[in-house]
């Protein structure tokens, strides 16, 4: 089998891939970032392939990579929360999401059998949501805020739009090419994903978004207690996000369904209490930031075709 992947969690998801001796087609925005991956994962070699995609909202980006494989996992999109104007987030996301699909549409034969899209959490849950969530949940408040706002929308709210609008326009393309296609879908959701990184980083500043969050809270002294206090969140352990992506892709039952991947709640002060009182001189590894929680991992694959096990996983929000 042959999959097509996309920075972190991609990396580790690569990995578990080629572990259980799956061939791997990767991208990649620019051959410089090329030697890397292959560096990383050099004992691979001949399962590993990299293919350059440098814009992934141009037409037939992804024609060559989809190419001769058995099926996809999509993880390009945009985070960030410096967007000026929302189309910044929302094109990229909703464009590279469709245009994989238009790929595999035109240019992967019967064997394709499936599609993973890494979609967000930031697609289940509104703001003003409360008590429990689960995968039949759909963030619309930030939609409207953006639709509503433009530029004036909250930084959040342009990212969840993004996430919200790229995960709806794959399962109207699913819906909608229904006669066409051989594969099904499956949409992964998870909420900030902290853990090990593998991708190439030479300073914070080249962190990815989730762990530099958790670096700047809990590893700098840039947040006041204040704001410290007054955020609460929800998280997931890249690794068994990764296991979600080969979950996915391996498991017949769990085509067209969403699967919210989520250890539970966080506070900051849930962090501090796992390590000594933070000072000066205390040497954190900030890319193992918590004991991995892989007992549960709050993954929930249906075992039995047609089983409708939506719901059993939830997202906390407030």
């Amino acid at each position: 089998m042959s999959a097509a992947a996309r920075q972190n969690k991609v990396f580790i998801a690569v990995q578990d891939l080629l572990e259980r001796g799956y061939s791997v087609r990767g991208t990649v925005r620019a051959e410089s970032k090329a030697a890397h991956v292959r560096s990383l994962f050099k004992a691979y070699a001949d399962k590993l392939e990299i293919v350059e995609v440098p814009d992934i909202t141009q037409p037939g980006a992804f024609d060559a990579a989809v190419q001769g494989v058995d099926a996809i996992a999509h993880t390009a999109s945009p985070f960030h929360f410096k967007a000026d104007d929302p189309n910044e987030l929302i094109e990229p996301a909703v464009k590279g999401t469709v245009g994989i699909l238009e790929s595999a549409l035109k240019y992967v034969g019967p064997q394709l059998q499936r599609i993973a899209v890494l979609s967000s959490c930031a697609s289940v849950a509104n703001a003003s949501d409360r008590g429990e969530l689960d995968e039949h949940s759909w963030n619309e408040e930030s939609t409207a805020e953006v639709r509503a706002q433009g530029r004036a929308a909250e930084q959040s709210a342009k990212y969840h739009a993004s996430k919200a609008l790229a995960e709806k326009a794959a399962w109207d393309f699913a819906e909608q090419h229904m006669s066409e296609i051989s594969w099904d879908l499956v949409a992964l959701n998870p909420p900030f994903v902290l853990g090990p990184i593998l991708h190439e980083v030479a300073s914070p500043a080249a962190l990815n978004s989730s762990v530099a969050f958790f670096y700047e809270a809990i590893l700098t002294q840039k947040k006041t207690p204040e704001q410290l206090a007054s955020f609460q969140g929800s998280w997931v352990d890249v690794r068994d996000v990764s296991l979600g992506h080969v979950c996915a892709l391996e498991v017949p039952a769990a085509g067209g369904q969403r699967f919210i991947l989520s250890a539970g709640a966080f506070i900051w002060q849930d962090w501090l209490l796992q390590k000594p009182v933070r000072t000066r001189e205390l040497t954190v590894d900030p890319l193992d930031p918590h004991p991995r929680v892989s007992e549960d991992p709050w993954i929930r694959v249906p075992t039995d075709p047609g089983q409708d096990g939506s719901g059993s996983r939830i997202f906390r929000h407030g």
